[in-house]
């Protein structure tokens, strides 16, 4: 039990360090018009990987924060995020955290149980792409539904040449983070899973040895 402890301490510290490292330097960012690639979700999903919805949650709610703190020029400054916060600091807050942080625990969640089922390494790569996915569906979702009749973003809707409808919504969602969603489904598939799968052939994973892989 206290190794296993010690494990969850040290892969928390670590995926943490990571973080810091992305949001603080260029190396986890990379600009592309009003939105960015980001490489955070890649530690939110290892820390998924070994430990669960909570490790998950964990540093979902970390990256979040950091996002947040973009907003206000800590770190590597993010265009729309000082937009959103000089509209209302409160729900930007909401839009950049909640979204991370849920991102982590259903990830969490979902390797707890692909892996009962198909296995540890096959279900890292599934929770990699998923962390991708998910993290894009929730920042969008909350963008469009707490500062969908500001200025700002019905400005976005007109630069992409569609209406506030649900189909309109849909395609203009598609059509702002298109490319930048792929590149981040794929690195993060590619690198998650790599990680989760030397994890596992390492013998580091599963850390409770009773839950097997």
């Amino acid at each position: 039990m206290k190794n296993t402890k010690t494990k969850a301490i040290v892969i928390l510290g670590l995926m943490t360090a990571v973080l810091l490292l992305f949001s603080f330097t260029p190396i986890g960012t990379i600009p592309i018009g009003p939105l960015s690639i980001t490489l955070n979700i890649i530690p939110v999903a290892i820390a998924a990987i070994a430990l669960g919805p909570v490790g998950g949650l964990a540093m979902g709610s970390v990256f979040g924060l950091l996002s947040f703190l973009q907003c206000i020029g800590i770190g590597v400054p993010s265009g729309m995020g000082a937009i959103l916060f000089d509209i209302n600091p409160f729900l930007a807050f909401v839009q950049r955290f909640v979204p991370r942080a849920l991102d982590g625990l259903l990830i969490g969640l979902l390797h707890q149980a692909l892996t009962n089922k198909i296995g540890g390494k096959a279900s890292s790569f599934i929770t990699g792409f998923c962390s991708a996915f998910l993290n894009t569906a929730f920042f969008m979702t909350s963008l469009v539904l707490l500062f969908g009749k500001t200025e700002y973003v019905q400005g976005l809707y007109e630069k992409f040449g569609q209406e506030q409808t649900l189909s309109g919504t849909f395609l203009f969602i598609c059509a702002f983070v298109g490319f930048n969603a792929v590149v981040e489904m794929i690195v993060s598939t590619i690198v998650s899973g790599g990680v989760g799968t030397a994890l596992y052939a390492s013998h580091i994973l599963p850390l409770k040895k009773s839950n097997g892989a």
